[in-house]
């Protein structure tokens, strides 16, 4: 059902190496890119993820409760993104675990504050 997400921005070149590290690591890459955002994934593949400068010119800020999450393929996916992610910028918010059910997650923020997961479910696949 969601075709992509967007995040805002203030900084895109700073945004740039960040989702192309995350992006490297989940097998995409840039599929879109203008001045003001670029965007990441794949053309007919599950959802993407855009960086944009706001279109108001108005200062990009944090939505409260909003987050974005990128699945990945097991644990050991989970703890690479969440490391990508600090090494590139981001800001731990809550480090590589079990977090019940089944959920194993990592969070983190990007350079300009919007909060983002790493997930998978490996109990759900197995069975």
């Amino acid at each position: 059902m969601i075709g992509y997400v967007t995040v805002g921005t203030n900084d895109l070149e700073r945004a740039a190496t960040f989702y192309d590290a995350i992006s490297a690591e989940l097998g995409t890459a840039r599929m879109m890119e203008a001045e003001s955002y670029i965007a990441w994934g794949n053309p007919g593949g599950a959802a993407g993820v855009a960086a944009t400068k706001p279109y108001d010119g108005q200062a990009a800020s944090v939505g409260n409760g909003t987050m974005v999450a990128l699945e990945a393929a097991d644990p050991a996916q989970v703890a690479r993104l969440h490391a990508i992610a600090l090494a590139h910028g981001g800001s731990d918010e809550g480090a590589p675990g079990e977090r019940g059910g089944g959920f194993y997650a990592a969070y983190f923020r990007d350079p300009d504050g919007n909060k983002l997961n790493a997930f998978c479910m490996p109990e759900m696949a197995d069975g």
